[in-house]
């Protein structure tokens, strides 16, 4: 039974940040709490601030700007996180808002009604709250019959959210799922932090995945898929609903995402191209076969590692697409929004991967034929 990812869609904020903007306030931020700790820092009692730059962060990381969701908020130097302001019960949620948009989107781009679908999967790494499920929330604003559920597994949560519905269409549960993935990221990262403050960007991703005799012989052949998980504390957010029951109560920057970059550089590059090569061997497929990776969007420096070992040779740009530079790190988003704005130019039966991996550590291979 084969399966098609149809469509995508995709919604972002109107807003963005710009690395001189971030950095602008950053810095300002840094100067404030210098001059304020001044008499500390001089008894050696508290370690001064750092200023950042923006030939730092765009070296780096290869991110240039970010969306958001607000972004008077995140330049504020007395608050440097964005504003959100409270909806009532009967109004559709922040991020159900942003995911029906990019559903819409993909519905469209496909010609499809809400009526064709039969299933909503919401992945993402942070949900808005734990119930009702935002899935179904968002399948209820859509007009969409069937079920919906909520999952994540942080970075990888596009591509198993993507795998989950291939199966529930090869079991015959659905013909027809749409994968959501709303990565509202800016709220959990600390923007006073100089590591991490310019990493995440606002955006929200949808797929239509199909059994192939609903596409009607558009979209892309699913060729095979996988996924693998192994524990590790080196990218970590704390936040959860235990924290208002924890005695004492944690800081609250202790709830921000937080992470060891260097150990993650170090030991998720080899897992992944290790994955990618081996995925390969299992489902007949070769290195040269591979048209393009669209690979996960956190770091410049680690997709270049990756794509580099899986080609086995230097590589093209178009290749292994980067959209970092506008839209950092969508976590859960990033490798969907890649193949949303770089699966043009492919000719029937040329052939691609998606490949998500990150926080867990978790990495999805999904392998794709144009048809």
């Amino acid at each position: 039974m084969s399966v098609v990812i149809r469509s995508t869609g995709l919604w972002t904020p109107e807003e963005s940040v710009s690395n001189d903007e971030l950095v602008a306030c950053f810095n300002a931020y840094v100067e404030q709490f210098n001059a304020d700790n001044a008499d500390a820092i001089a008894r050696g009692t508290v370690e001064p601030l750092n200023p950042s730059s923006s030939a730092f962060i765009e070296k780096a990381s290869g991110i240039k700007s970010r969306y958001t969701i607000d972004k008077a908020g995140v330049l504020d130097v007395n608050r440097m996180r964005p504003r959100v302001a409270p909806r009532p019960n009967e109004a559709l949620a922040l991020t159900a808002e942003a995911g029906v948009a990019a559903a819409r989107d993909a519905l469209a781009a496909a010609g499809r009604d809400p009526k064709d679908v039969d299933a909503v999967i919401c992945s993402a790494t942070s949900m808005q709250r734990t119930y009702p499920c935002m899935a179904i929330e968002m399948q209820d604003a859509l007009g969409i019959e069937g079920f919906g559920f909520d999952m994540t597994v942080a970075c990888s949560s596009g591509t198993f959210g993507i795998v989950n519905a291939i199966n529930m269409i090869e079991t015959g549960m659905a013909k027809s799922v749409l994968v959501i993935v709303p990565e509202i990221t800016t709220p959990q990262l600390n923007f006073r932090d100089r590591d991490s403050h310019f990493i995440f960007g606002d955006v929200a991703v949808a797929m239509l995945i199909e059994h192939e005799d609903v596409a009607g012989g558009e979209g892309w052949r699913v060729l095979g898929r996988n996924m693998m998980t192994k524990f590790s504390n080196n990218i970590r957010s704390n936040f959860g609903f235990l924290n208002a029951s924890e005695d004492p109560e944690p800081e609250f920057e202790d709830r921000y995402f937080v992470q060891e970059g260097r150990k993650v550089f170090k030991e998720v590059c080899p897992m992944v191209a290790e994955m990618i090569l081996s995925d390969m061997e299992t489902f007949g497929l070769t290195p040269d076969q591979m048209k393009r990776l669209w690979l996960h969007q956190a770091n410049i420096n680690m997709n270049m590692l990756v794509a580099k070992k899986v080609f086995g040779r230097e590589f093209e740009v178009e290749e292994a697409p980067v959209i970092l530079d506008e839209f950092a790190n969508t976590a859960g988003a990033g490798s969907l929004v890649a193949f949303h704005r770089h699966n043009d130019g492919f000719a029937a039966g040329e052939k691609g991967l998606i490949c998500s991996f990150g926080a867990g550590y978790s990495a999805g291979t999904v392998f794709v034929e144009k048809l």
